[in-house]
């Protein structure tokens, strides 16, 4: 535990510097593909959140979740892709092969579906190939090109606000 919050710090640094040379991409395409990262420290209704997107019109095989956990049991099973701190290094680099494939995933739109600044978290987005990063505000300002003021519990808010501006910016 000790470890691992030393681990979060010197990562958050790696994050925080390579943050200072972010160039944003615009795009205007129409939005096809989703990937949605999500922290399950926090946020427990991940089927919930992917049933909602469905309702506003995104397909269902156009959607793939990642999800975030502190801590990972041994013999614990999945719904989803999932990854922790061991598949991080202390330099930052990602080790999980799985999660790399995720990261290199071309997506229209990256739902950073986290309102807490995880280091794990923040360098899977940086690091992700999505055209367009949507997340809350609460988190660093460098990785979102779009914030949400809500909190991570009011998924529905979320989504709608979400497809409400989406609209306005002809992306759907």
């Amino acid at each position: 535990m000790f470890l691992d919050k030393i681990k979060d710090f010197f990562v958050k640094k790696i994050v925080k510097k390579s943050l200072s040379n972010v160039n944003h991409v615009d795009s205007n395409n129409c939005i096809k593909t989703v990937g949605v990262l999500v922290d399950e420290t926090y946020f427990f209704e991940k089927q919930k959140l992917i049933n909602t997107l469905i309702e506003n019109g995104l397909k269902a095989e156009n959607i793939q979740i990642l999800v975030f956990k502190d801590k990972i049991k041994k013999n614990e099973v999945f719904e989803h892709l999932t990854f922790s701190y061991k598949d991080i290094s202390w330099t930052g680099a990602i080790t999980n092969p799985e999660v790399l494939k995720f990261i290199d995933t071309k997506f229209d739109l990256l739902l950073n579906y986290y309102d807490t600044d995880k280091a794990a978290l923040l360098i899977t987005s940086n690091h992700s190939k999505a055209n367009f990063n949507v997340g809350f505000s609460t988190v660093d300002k460098r990785i979102n090109h779009f914030m949400i003021d809500t909190n991570a519990e009011n998924y529905t808010v979320f989504v709608d606000e979400l497809f409400k501006y989406l609209k306005i910016l002809n992306k759907i």
